[in-house]
């Protein structure tokens, strides 16, 4: 074990493995954009189409979170709740505690066989032209009501926020920013059945980060899901704003009581753990396979030439490299992301 761990820590495979990534990243994009010829043609094929080939592009991420750290994945809900899954589109409420908590979303999203057709927001008023388009496309919409990571800055911002407003205080949320769920709730009515909400925390107060993730560093996630009929939450636009807020205060009393997760380490309710797939580890090798072998090869090439000024090249290649895959790594990291939420002295700075 302490081997396997050894190799899992080692820049050079975290290079490669971003190196893939990134790669057929830009692969998998060419090529859905010139499915974008079908889309006038026939709506269903470049909607699947797409679909596979998004999944062959998030998995990858997935693979990382399954396969190379092995991170465990408990769902704590009902199976009436499971067996809609996949079934039903949906919108999904997230906590925005973490770095990877859009990661695990879609570890579960793949497990049910569904990664393929799901995507993700922080909500803003300027992202609401996508939203038809998304469900029309997708069968599940997250959301992060919150709409910016939590930190202990935005939290008391945010509980000033709702100290004015005459607001029950959260302790382990922010505000929810009620006029997006609305307004898109309101857009999809018709097309969206079920609105789950979903609790995110992770065993023995870790801290997970994707860079953890990168270098095979193993966590413990927990996820809680309530399902609520859209035919159980108001139309009225205030009356709608305010079950979001009961349901945010609910998350606090129904799931981090002190009877439940803070000491006994475990939420309510029935556990279920979906396995994982081997689809998302054969993803990642065919592109490893296809992607690495040319790499390696002229690799091997610029040793054995001893041309000087390929080396040097081949190594400031890998310099820009390294600093390319560790700046997108950061661009999940809690204290780099996210809104200035109600600061006004960075508000004023930008």
């Amino acid at each position: 074990m302490a081997l396997l761990a050894y190799i899992k820590s080692l820049f050079i495979l975290q290079l490669l493995m971003g190196f893939v990534f990134v790669v057929s990243g830009l692969i998998i994009n060419f090529i859905q954009l010139c499915t974008c010829v079908l889309w006038p043609i026939n709506r269903q094929l470049y909607r699947r189409i797409n679909c596979r080939l998004s999944y062959s592009l998030w998995s990858q991420l997935v693979m990382l979170l399954e396969w190379w750290s092995g991170t465990d994945c408990t769902l704590y809900t009902d199976q009436a709740t499971v067996d809609k899954f996949g079934k039903e589109h949906v919108i999904v409420i997230l906590n925005h505690n973490f770095e990877i908590d859009f990661l695990c979303g879609w570890t579960m999203c793949e497990r049910y066989g569904i990664l393929g057709v799901s995507y993700a927001t922080q909500y803003t008023m300027n992202t609401f032209h996508l939203i038809i388009l998304t469900v029309y496309l997708m069968d599940l919409f997250l959301l992060y009501c919150e709409g910016t990571r939590f930190t202990e800055k935005k939290h008391q911002i945010s509980m000033q926020v709702a100290e004015s407003k005459g607001i029950p205080k959260l302790k382990y949320h922010l505000l929810p920013r009620t006029k997006g769920f609305t307004t898109t709730l309101q857009c999809l009515k018709g097309t969206v059945s079920a609105v789950y909400d979903v609790t995110l925390n992770f065993k023995d107060n870790q801290t997970p980060t994707l860079l953890g993730i990168v270098k095979g560093k193993k966590y413990k996630a927990d996820m809680s899901v309530r399902r609520f009929p859209v035919e159980e939450i108001p139309e009225d636009e205030k009356e709608c704003a305010n079950w979001l807020h009961k349901l945010y205060q609910e998350k606090v009393k129904h799931i981090f009581t002190l009877k439940n997760y803070i000491k006994e380490g475990k939420f309510p309710g029935p556990t279920i753990i979906p396995p994982r797939r081997l689809w998302t580890l054969l993803n990642f090798l065919f592109w490893a396979t296809l992607l690495l072998s040319p790499l390696i090869n002229f690799a091997c090439g610029v040793a054995v030439s001893g041309s000087p000024l390929l080396i040097i090249g081949f190594i400031i290649f890998l310099i820009i490299a390294s600093v390319a895959i560790r700046r997108l790594i950061a661009t999940t990291e809690v204290k780099k992301t996210g809104s200035s939420y109600g600061d006004q002295e960075a508000k004023k700075q930008n």
